[in-house]
């Protein structure tokens, strides 16, 4: 039995990733991985100042007991955009919590693109995600979480287990941003105004680096689109046109939430948003990861 599997526990898995600029090329010159988390060899689509990495996740889904910590600097000057290979499922809890803990630090004049795909949570998860990033001044970020309440395909809603993610950014002992949210999983919290309202799938894009103008926050908000998907589909999956989206400007960023139905609609908008901040404050092309399916 590997070191890390305790099958009273789970997994302990750990990733630590470390980049660094070598003569305008970003490489990742420190790579330490304990199972199941592991990252592919890294690629450059877009050149070589951008580095590209994917995170897997080889065990398949989250249990119970599970505990994954991840690791990313960024040293001066460097610039990764970071996903992950496929969709994060949290299984039904054995009674444990589930924990995954990402510390990330970036350095001055550092881009952290910050993209992992969506969260599943199964009925009777029990989960925590705990983000902290501690961003130098000069450097910027952009980053998503968008998480599935439910295997909402097959008729599946959230009423067992609980979920708790907490996000915090700093900036020179300055919180810049800190997010605390909790959800039970109940048929009065999933119907809730105050809740799903629902509606199985939150998302949150934040944008911290640079001022954004109100025009930019205008188009943000207006290259939302629904769902395009044919209604007899919209249906099947029990989706609903009544998804609600907010754009906050911040001190020196943006922020924008999604609550809806619809992983592709989110997913579009998050897109649209990413790469019109990253044509604008990155002086940087639209590239698309290749393991993403839109």
């Amino acid at each position: 039995m590997p070191a890390n599997l305790d099958h009273e526990k789970g997994w302990h898995g750990k990733l630590n990733l470390v980049y660094a600029d070598r003569l305008g090329k970003t490489e990742l010159i420190y790579n330490h991985q304990q199972a199941p988390l592991k990252v592919q060899r890294p690629f450059y689509p877009e050149g070589e100042k951008v580095c590209h990495s994917v995170i897997l996740h080889t065990a398949g889904g989250v249990v119970g007991g599970d505990r994954l910590s991840t690791n990313i600097h960024l040293q001066p000057n460097t610039q990764a955009l970071i996903t992950t290979a496929a969709a994060g499922k949290i299984y039904r809890s054995n009674g444990l919590q589930a924990k995954q803990t990402i510390d990330i630090q970036v350095d001055a004049g550092a881009c952290l693109e910050w993209l992992p795909q969506e969260t599943i949570l199964f009925n009777g998860a029990i989960y925590r995600q705990d983000l902290r990033v501690e961003l130098a001044t000069g450097a910027s970020l952009l980053g998503w979480e968008i998480t599935r309440f439910g295997r909402s395909a097959r008729g599946e809603k959230f009423l067992q287990g609980e979920w708790r993610s907490h996000t915090e950014i700093w900036q020179q002992g300055v919180p810049l941003w800190i997010d605390r949210q909790y959800l039970p999983g109940s048929e009065e919290v999933f119907h809730s105004p105050h809740g799903l309202s629902g509606q199985p799938i939150t998302g949150s894009f934040i944008y911290l680096g640079s001022t954004v103008s109100t025009q930019t926050i205008d188009k943000a908000r207006s290259v939302f689109t629904h769902d395009s998907a044919p209604a007899k589909r919209r249906a099947t999956a029990n989706i609903t046109q009544h998804s609600l989206i907010g754009v906050t400007r911040l001190e020196n960023g943006c922020l924008c939430r999604y609550r809806g139905a619809s992983t592709s609609e989110v997913r579009r908008w998050f897109t649209a948003v990413w790469q019109m901040l990253r044509v604008d404050f990155g002086d940087r092309s639209s590239c698309i990861p290749r393991v993403w399916q839109l």
